[in-house]
């Protein structure tokens, strides 16, 4: 028997602001509490070493049982909903997060209860045949190569009209999508192939929009009957984060081609495919070849790894070059700046005293506590990976506190309106009823935000549906009273629940 580890991020609002305080158990199979601490300031609890299976399993294509251990995890909260995470996976050798983003407690429909996530095995371990007719031949594609701040997850196969579509950020479902896909201790070439193949197909998605053009409100499914595993809520292993980190812009395609390849792949072992082996990356990293050459062994020779540097809801500012102690200038202090927003909702990372552009000891560990915060190596040095994470954070916070501020602007009170409205409706109902679905899809993954235009459309209907099935109600998209109270009910557990550092001149770089 071996060993590994499990830490724990809890946190609310897609991952964006730290739960403070939370209960966290670790059980066995047999109900034997293991672990149990309370995340601290910044949402984190320290890391508990778990028995696992001797690691040569997991590197053996032929073992048909599971070459990781199982283990249960329960977290709890003042006014949020209680998770129970069942069957997380533990690897010889390998260490992971399990990243728990809490819901508000609401006292209306489905939400009343605890959330239950079941993480099934590695899709390693599932026999079931791949569709290559699934291969996008759409002729509508956007203008350029995109990657999306978010997507759209549906939970299920595309015709499962019943299953759960959740918004995602892009960079934390390449991570699930590899630590689901794939074992976590296979030689860095391979796992570099194969997140490069995961990429791909996504971006591909993407980019043809194969599922809006076909009439659907999601980007990608998780049946890997079509697409590829994507378990919402599961742990992440630091070997596949590390590498996503780096790479998540990169995708391959073929020379003189704009479009992200379509990357098939199947496990090899018990089902076969057109496109590549994940079992046979493992044979090839063994002989030495790199990423690329074991690619070019599955796929035409002519691909080539290209990158996007187009980022969608985010602009990258990157400067090109890493910052650390002793670098200054107005980069450096833009990232001071943007640090000391960002503590105003994570508390455990230190002041910046002078926001002076002088890269010194106090930014330095600023940097570092960021980097652990949001499983990032935590060396003190902005490089890129980092560079974007706090930028995303703060433009994230940012946008909270905006919502905030319009909140008490708009006064939401505590009596829904005493009216209908359904699509074609304008005017200052429509008006707090954006600004209540976006409070909502801040925290419930499952409501897509809408662009407050004060026009009832065809999108905020679509939103108003998906706000409608989590909760229970009637999905016909108009809003009456039962939906206004659902609402309301959702908007107060948010604002009794959560407290949001309101904006300030400090906030922006001068």
């Amino acid at each position: 028997m071996g060993k590994g580890s499990l830490r724990f991020e809890i946190t609310t609002a897609s991952g964006d602001l730290p739960v403070a305080g939370a209960v966290i158990r670790v059980f066995d199979d047999g109900g034997a509490v293991l672990f149990e601490e309370r995340s601290n300031s910044g949402g984190l609890a320290s890391a508990v070493e778990l028995a696992a299976p001797d690691k040569a399993l997991s590197l053996e294509p032929g073992y048909t049982g599971d070459p990781y251990a199982k283990y249960n995890v329960t977290v709890t909260a003042p006014g949020f909903r209680a998770v129970e995470i069942r069957a997380v996976q533990i690897f010889d050798g390998e260490s992971s997060v399990l990243p728990v983003v809490l819901e508000p407690s609401a006292s209306v429909g489905t939400k009343s209860g605890p959330m239950v996530i079941e993480i099934p095995k590695n899709a390693l371990q599932d026999n079931t045949p791949k569709n290559p007719d699934n291969e996008p031949t759409s002729t509508r594609v956007l203008r350029e190569v995109i990657i999306p701040d978010f997507i759209r997850v549906h939970l299920g196969h595309p015709d499962n009209a019943t299953a759960q579509t959740v918004r995602v950020r892009f960079i934390d479902y390449a991570k699930n999508v590899a630590s689901s896909e794939i074992y976590p201790d296979w030689p860095k070439a391979s796992l570099e192939a194969n997140i490069l193949a995961q990429l791909s197909l996504v971006l591909n998605r993407v980019y043809t929009e194969w599922y809006p053009t076909r009439g659907f409100n999601f980007n990608i499914t998780n049946s890997t009957r079509v697409d590829q595993a994507y378990v919402h809520g599961r742990n992440i292993f630091d070997s596949v984060s590390v590498i996503v980190d780096r790479i998540f812009d990169h995708y391959i395609r073929r020379t003189g081609f704009k479009e992200p390849f379509y990357a098939e792949y199947c496990n090899g072992s018990t089902v076969s495919c057109p496109g590549m082996s994940q079992w046979g990356t493992v044979t090839l990293a063994n002989q030495g070849l790199t990423p690329l050459e074991i690619l070019k062994h599955y796929y035409p020779k002519d691909i080539e790894v290209a990158t996007s540097n187009i980022f969608q809801n985010i602009t990258e500012s990157y400067p090109g070059y890493a910052l650390r102690i002793g670098a200054s200038g107005e980069y450096v202090r833009t990232m001071q700046i943007f640090l000391n927003r960002i503590r105003g909702d994570f508390p455990n990372i230190p002041a910046i005293a002078a926001t002076n552009g002088i890269f010194g000891a106090d930014t330095d560990a600023a940097v570092k506590e960021f980097q652990r915060t949001f499983n990032l190596t935590p060396d003190g040095v902005i490089g890129r990976a980092t560079w974007n994470y706090i930028s995303r954070i703060y433009v994230a916070v940012k946008r909270m506190a905006q919502l905030s501020s319009e909140g008490q602007r708009i006064g939401v009170g505590k009596t829904p309106p005493n009216v209908t409205i359904r699509q074609g409706a304008r005017g200052e109902n429509v008006v707090l009823l954006h600004f209540l679905l976006n409070t909502a899809a801040e925290f419930y993954a499952a409501v897509p935000y809408v662009v407050e235009t004060g026009v009832f459309g065809a999108q905020t209907a679509e939103s108003v549906r998906a706000f409608q099935r989590e909760y229970g109600l009637t999905a016909d998209g108009v809003v009456g009273p039962a939906t206004w109270r659902a609402l309301y009910d959702v908007y107060h557990s948010i604002t009794g629940t959560v407290t949001i550092p309101p904006s300030n001149a400090e906030d922006y770089p001068c």
